[in-house]
Parts: structure tokens; sequence; C-alpha cells
């Protein structure tokens, strides 16, 4: 997928930080009519309220759909398999039990509107632009984007961030998170850690400015 912006805003991993990312966005000044926002994934899990930042990544599609840009994490995997009832206890052992908490147990199902459900089932695994690529967890070295598993884009860590290779485009990934983004000729990881305490990133391109909250 390649599209021409003015300014691409990229949001690192959110991980049920609803505050964070409220703060985030109030910081964050678009233009609507030529920017792009890119949330990389991991919107849920380990954090206090992940229906309430799917609510809020919703509510933001309904005004700017066809300006923002959603990919799909890792953890965004996990809770579709579990929905799927699959892979039960690896959700639950990877930060799933908050995000069923937040959306409320009862008789053993989570209360999922269609509306988050589609969300989550929609989501794209890389977005590329004419300077850069996006992706949850990075590339395979050496293989076309095109051609790269949907395992390595959503698990790949080591291979990846020891990796000097030229994609030809700068890769802007999440997953691993940093105390500060990890900025390298030829990627920029902005997962800092909002769930662990840290703040959640926002990379803007081409100014290569950041923005955290």
């Amino acid at each position: 997928m390649i599209a021409r912006a003015g300014r691409i805003f990229a949001v690192g991993d959110i991980h049920g930080c609803v505050d964070k990312l409220r703060t985030l966005l109030g910081m964050i000044k678009l233009d609507w009519d030529r920017d792009l926002m890119v949330f990389l994934g991991d919107y849920v899990d380990r954090g206090p309220d992940s229906r309430g930042v799917i609510e809020l990544l919703l509510d933001l599609k309904k005004r700017h759909a066809d300006r923002l840009i959603f990919l799909k994490g890792n953890h965004e995997w996990m809770f579709m398999q579990f929905l799927k009832g699959e892979d039960h206890d690896f959700f639950l052992q990877n930060g799933g039990i908050e995000t069923l908490e937040s959306y409320s147990l009862e008789k053993g199902k989570t209360d999922m509107p269609q509306s988050h459900l589609d969300f989550l089932d929609n989501l794209d695994l890389y977005f590329e632009t004419q300077d850069y690529i996006f992706v949850h967890a990075g590339l395979r070295s050496n293989i076309p984007i095109s051609e790269q598993s949907q395992e390595d884009l959503l698990w790949i860590r080591s291979p990846f961030l020891k990796s000097s290779y030229d994609w030809g485009k700068r890769v802007i990934f999440g997953h691993t998170p940093f105390s500060v983004p990890l900025i390298e000729a030829n990627k920029v990881g902005i997962d800092t850690g909002a769930v662990y305490g840290g703040r959640l990133t926002c990379l803007i391109l081409p100014d290569f400015e950041f923005i955290f909250s």
C-alpha cells in the first residue's frame, strides 16, 4: 500500500493506556486534508483500558477514516486467536487478563461490540509510502516486503534489530520497547514502553520530530 501525503504521524504501542493516548492526540496538530496518522499496533493487553483505547480509535476513524492507518500488532493477533477459542493460555499470560477485564467478563465470555471485532479483524500488516515502511515488529533481511511472513511482521526481534540491511526505505516500527526511540540509518523504533511507565511516542515525518505523552 502506497500513499502520498503531507506529513505522517506515527504512533507507537499503546497497550491499553487510554489516558496517554488521549493526551497525545490532544498534543498533535494535523492537517486532516493532507496529513496521515499511522498506528503501529498493540492497542490492547497489559494496560488498564484496552476497550477504551479501541473506542477512542474508532471515534477518530469515524471522523477521519481516509487519513488513518491502523496496523496489526502481535497482541491483536493473540486476542483474535483467543476469541476464536485458540491459544487461550498464551493470550492470558501476555497481558490478556487486563484486556478481558476492560470488556467485563460474563459467563466466561467477553462483551465485545461488533465494531471492535471488525476493527481487530481488518488491521493492516504493514503500510508503505515512497520513503518509509511502517510495520509493527520489523522485517526479515533480503526479503521483499510483499513476501515477508506475518509471523515476522508481528513478532520478529533480534534478527531485525541487529540487521543493517537496507530495505530501500527506512522502517518505522514498534513492538520492542526502548526508554527512548531507537534511531538507526535503516530503522526507527518508537515503542517507548508506555505501559511500563514510559511514554507514548509519536514520530512526525518527514520533519523527524517527536511528541511524547
